[in-house]
């Protein structure tokens, strides 16, 4: 049981930090557009790389270069930009709100939360990276209760974002609230995108 509570506390404090895919997940919530789903992806997504990571570590960490990091880089800062854009676009076309008839595509939303979920090499070196050299040295046993305690962590922290965020956009169904909160998160993609490209810029000089 303790490292089933090892993995749990692990797992929670690797996803508490604020990126581009936990800020995804609270619009949606926001939104009230397809929550389960965005929900269910990132936290089965995080449960087949937590295994992953744990059980075949030892072949992955030379494969994830600096090189494989530089492109998975690149790409999000491209999925991050285009992210943006189309929140500008959005924003001088007045704002698509919650209340509205017109809802995202299910297709749409699938293949966004993949992009954040997928294109983040953060996700990479939290779950398979760190919690696989973590785990490295734990029995078998010990290994499958230490995964199922960090991908708990996962399951409960997203559906919890997701649906407390839905709960939140009752109080916050005003247009001028929403415009707000639609810069909010522009602005902070905007920081995280500045981060993704002075990695970028780091990973090249280096």
């Amino acid at each position: 049981m303790s490292f089933l509570l090892l993995g749990f506390a692990t797992g929670l404090g690797l996803i508490f930090a604020i990126g581009a895919q936990n800020i995804f997940v609270i619009e949606q919530g926001l939104k009230k557009e397809f929550i389960f789903t965005v929900c269910a992806i990132c936290s089965i997504s995080d449960f087949l790389l937590i295994f992953l990571g744990i059980f075949i570590f030892q072949h992955f960490q030379f494969f994830f270069t600096s090189s494989v990091e530089l492109i998975l880089n690149i790409l999000l800062l491209i999925f991050l930009i285009h992210f943006i854009w189309n929140k500008i676009h959005t924003k001088n076309n007045k704002l698509k709100l919650s209340n509205n008839k017109k809802k995202t595509s299910l297709t749409k939303i699938i293949f966004k939360t993949l992009g954040f979920t997928y294109l983040n090499p953060h996700v990479y070196s939290d779950t398979v990276f760190f919690l696989g050299n973590f785990s490295k040295t734990f029995l078998f046993n010990q290994k499958i209760l230490f995964g199922l305690g960090a991908s708990i962590s996962s399951f409960i922290f997203f559906f919890l974002l997701g649906y407390l965020s839905n709960y939140s956009s009752y109080y916050l169904n005003k247009k001028k609230i929403w415009k707000l909160i639609n810069f909010l998160i522009s602005l902070f993609m905007f920081f995280i995108s500045l981060a993704v490209l002075n990695n970028i810029i780091n990973n090249l000089v280096i």
